[in-house]
């Protein structure tokens, strides 16, 4: 397992209550159901299902979270939709 630092922006902040947490996984969906189990609450589950992903600043897009993996140090940013004019 890797220790990877999850990094929250705007919404995801807000609702895991802090900006950023660390956890271990060997890839991207271990590591969000490692947060998902840190914040069980449906709002923060709600705004991680709806946000864009980066891992190591590259977009996760479409690509299976089983199928992106993450190293020690690895930096996953959670960006929820903005909103504004």
């Amino acid at each position: 397992m890797a220790k990877c630092t999850i990094r929250y922006w705007a919404a995801a902040k807000e609702a895991a209550g802090t900006a950023e947490e660390h956890v271990e996984a060997g890839t991207l969906e271990e590591a969000l159901a490692a947060a998902c189990r840190l914040h069980p609450d449906d709002r923060f589950q709600r705004v991680l299902g709806a946000s864009s992903l980066l891992v190591d600043e590259q977009p996760v897009g479409r690509r299976a979270h089983g199928e992106v993996a993450v190293t020690d140090g690895t930096v996953i940013e959670v960006l929820p939709p903005f909103a504004g004019g």
